[in-house]
């Protein structure tokens, strides 16, 4: 026998999932988990017996609820469902499925519309932080047809502005978890980053790129990803992660100098593969790795001495920009709050099913 279960199907900036209602999913960890896989069709390369897109980018779950914490109008929980292993990560947060958090909320009832535009503020329960999403909706309901263009998808949509209010220190509790700008980690200098997503970021010339290669060059180089995990590995030690070899996080980035037009050109990884676009949470903590003095990401910024305003990330499918508000009083900047311009789409809605055998 098999249960269904009430679904959206949302494109959130850059990357697509399921949204469902934390009610509608077992509230133990481990069971909500096993049907999460089921529903993805985890593990396996296609997911052919789930609706999982056979892709880090496309095996996201977006799992909302009305929030009880003062400040705050929904919860948001993200789950990373792995495409090829029996394993669901919630440590990180996503900012590009957040996106479609707001629209989802409004629309299952959960937050009132306002005639032209509604501000949903959502609290990431994986990261413990608070996000405001401004949403359009005219006439008290959610637009999504619009003219803004996001590099990475094809179609202009209505604009969602999300504003991270308290990201420092997301997953470790420290904007430089191991206390250093920069570290020596088996041979490369990386610098790790904990703003909005923990990031260990290196330069693509320390391996021998030029930071312009295509994601499809960069995951060919077995080489290149065999040493990019081994550092990614030390490093999550150093931040005091632990063993980090199953989790996503933290995300190796390769930095460069920028040729469009950016102010830095980055590529991010998912960590096992190169991201096509960019991450929202990973542009962030990018973004003010650029403005802190001694990382890698500081020496390759441009201008050089850039300490806030609107930064623009160069990435595979072309530009990300994040609007830093930094204090710059005291002897380097620091980043206050982020916000971006993403949008979202409702995709279908209905049921998936999964085996009752699974609730039990």
């Amino acid at each position: 026998m098999q249960r269904k279960i009430p679904c959206v199907l949302m494109r959130g900036g850059t990357s697509r999932g399921p949204y469902f209602l934390a009610s509608d999913l077992p509230a133990d960890p481990e069971r909500r988990d096993a049907v999460l896989l089921n529903v993805m069709g985890s593990p396996h390369a296609l997911q052919v017996d789930g609706i999982g897109g056979s892709n880090t980018l496309t095996s996201k779950v977006a799992i909302v609820s009305r929030s009880q914490r003062e400040g705050a109008d929904v919860d948001y929980l993200f789950a990373q469902v792995s495409v090829t292993e029996a394993f669901v990560d919630t440590q990180p947060n996503c900012g590009n499925m957040l996106a479609g958090v707001g629209p989802f909320a409004i629309e299952a009832g959960l937050v009132r519309a306002g005639n032209t535009s509604t501000t949903v503020r959502i609290f990431n329960v994986n990261t413990q932080t608070l996000v405001e999403a401004v949403i359009q909706t005219p006439g008290g309901q959610v637009e999504y047809a619009g003219e803004t263009r996001i590099d990475g998808v094809a179609d202009p949509a209505a604009p969602i502005k999300l504003t991270f209010l308290d990201a420092l220190g997301a997953v470790t509790g420290k904007l430089l978890p191991t206390g250093n700008a920069l570290d020596p980690i088996q041979g490369v200098e990386a610098s790790c980053v904990d703003m909005a997503m923990p990031v260990v970021v290196m330069a693509a010339e320390a391996f021998g790129k030029t930071g312009r290669e295509t994601p499809e060059e960069l995951d060919s180089d077995r080489a290149l990803m065999q040493r990019i995990e081994a550092i990614r590995l030390e490093a999550g030690r150093r931040m005091g992660m632990g063993d980090v070899s199953r989790l996503v996080v933290p995300k190796p980035v390769l930095v460069s100098r920028p040729t469009q037009g950016g102010n830095i050109a980055s590529r991010y990884f998912t960590p096992h593969a190169c991201h096509r676009a960019h991450a929202v949470t990973g542009a962030l903590a990018v973004g003010t790795a650029a403005v802190l003095p001694g990382t890698v990401a500081n020496r390759y910024v441009q201008p050089k001495g850039f300490s806030g305003g609107v930064l623009g990330i160069e990435h595979p499918s072309g530009r990300i920009e994040v609007d830093l508000v930094t204090d710059c009083s005291g002897a380097a900047p620091v980043v206050e709050r982020a916000s971006f311009v993403r949008t979202a789409r409702r995709i279908f809605e209905g049921h998936v099913y999964v085996p009752e055998a699974l609730f039990r």
